[in-house]
């Protein structure tokens, strides 16, 4: 089947963006007068949903004078920001230093390293919240040596989504959309798609995902009432807060890679099972609809495993 033709590209970040949208039906056929979609985000050059925020808040950063040549991007992250953050620079000529938990994939790791970045590791008890303490007591140490990105306060990071993700969302499938979900990190993707969603002519009913435990494995999203809230969260925006659980992730994680040849990470998962939810509520109330949701990232950065992150065996 012909895909139209080739985009000739000047630079790796001019394929951000423009991500397919799959829509599932094994593991959705709980619903089936519901469409079920999600948005590949791993299709992004960098391999994930994070290389929208990290472009935005360089361009952004770059046009007003905060990144120069002469300071080094610094941000906490939990592995796919940094990625993205490592790849950008790389192609647009900056330096870039990050600060993530120790515990975080060893794929993702290596994959930053490649690109140049230089890693700085905080407290894995501490998770993400951990290392955003770490960033910035090295920001308030060397003041003039850094440009702190800080993807939880940046409104670069929400405005990607805005003018992106949702964007892209509205172009693919218009009116037909009746419900968004997608978890929440920096709630970045959250909160732009969100708004621009809310814009529509029609109701478009958005839903917050978060893990249901403070302790959890879904990696990359946070448990707000536990957490280091990001200054960029409004919890007033979505329309519905869904709590997923851990095992109902990594479970769904696998189902679609089993079942539709989808091989995505635990956050993905969740959503997943939070979109099926969600789609089986419009099967009852309603007779049918379309939900939306994101896979943030592929499943081949998790081939590095820690058990204990799913029961906790501390």
């Amino acid at each position: 089947m012909s895909r139209g033709p080739a985009r000739r590209l000047g630079s790796i970040v001019d394929a951000i963006g423009g991500t397919p949208l799959l829509r599932l039906e094994r593991v959705a056929r709980s619903a089936p007068d519901v469409e079920v979609y999600v948005k590949l985000e791993f299709a992004n050059p960098g391999g994930s949903v994070k290389d929208r925020p990290a472009l935005r808040i360089m361009q952004d950063a770059i046009a007003d004078g905060r990144l120069t040549q002469d300071k080094i991007l610094v941000d906490a992250t939990s592995g796919n920001t940094g990625v993205a953050y490592s790849m950008v620079g790389a192609a647009l000529g900056y330096r870039v230093q990050l600060v993530m938990p120790a515990n975080v994939t060893k794929a993702r790791k290596d994959i930053t390293q490649v690109y140049g970045a230089e890693l700085i590791y905080s407290d894995p008890m501490e998770g993400s919240d951990g290392a955003i303490r770490r960033v910035h007591a090295l920001v308030k140490e060397h003041p003039d040596r850094y440009f702190y990105a800080d993807q939880y306060s940046n409104p670069s990071n929400p405005l990607a989504h805005y003018h992106g993700t949702g964007v892209e969302i509205l172009d693919a499938l218009g009116d037909r959309i009746t419900a968004f979900v997608t978890g929440l990190g920096t709630s970045g993707t959250c909160m732009g798609t969100t708004r621009r969603l809310h814009e529509h002519h029609r109701k478009v009913h958005c839903v917050a995902m978060q893990p249901a435990d403070a302790l959890h494995g879904l990696e990359g999203l946070k448990h707000m009432d536990s957490s280091i809230v990001p200054d960029i969260y409004d919890a007033s925006l979505p329309d519905e807060h869904l709590p997923v659980t851990t095992e109902d992730g990594w479970d769904m994680a696998d189902r679609v890679a089993a079942e539709e040849g989808l091989h995505v990470g635990h956050s993905s998962g969740a959503n997943i099972f939070a979109a099926v939810q969600i789609a089986e509520r419009l099967q009852r109330e309603q007779g049918g609809g379309c939900v939306v949701t994101i896979a943030c990232d592929r499943g081949d950065r998790y081939f590095a495993p820690m058990k204990w992150e799913r029961k906790y065996l501390w």
